[in-house]
């Protein structure tokens, strides 16, 4: 003998896989544009998880600025790209604080970053 909770998951499986089969045709308008909405979304979501892994890498490893990457120097907060530029032309550093004493940054700005950054010999 079958019990209701049988009957009941069969009904809703067999009301799934017929909503499944009904079938609406798209114009190719509506689906350039579903593909565009979800091309965009994606893009959305791959620059979130880019930044999240610059947010990360950089609270746990201070920055190497005589080995960075410039696109390493402008995940740092406020750093521009001619300052990221500047930071790679002034190499090698002998400490971090080489970046106001070279008037690459300003003390303001090196206060943001003071702790996320380091020179390596």
């Amino acid at each position: 003998m079958s019990s209701p909770k049988y009957h009941l998951a069969a009904a809703i499986l067999l009301l799934g896989t017929l909503a499944g089969c009904t079938k609406q045709e798209q114009s190719p308008q509506e689906l350039k544009e579903r593909t565009a909405e979800a091309t965009a979304r994606a893009k959305s979501d791959a620059k979130a998880v880019a930044e999240g892994i610059r947010e990360g890498w950089n609270r746990n490893k201070p920055l190497d600025l005589n080995t960075a990457t410039r696109d390493q120097l402008m995940s740092l907060p406020g750093m521009t790209t001619g300052q990221a530029d500047r930071v790679i032309e002034a190499r090698p550093y002998n400490d971090p604080h080489d970046l106001v004493t070279r008037h690459i940054l300003p003390q303001s700005e090196y206060d943001r970053i003071a702790d996320k950054v380091t020179a390596k010999q």
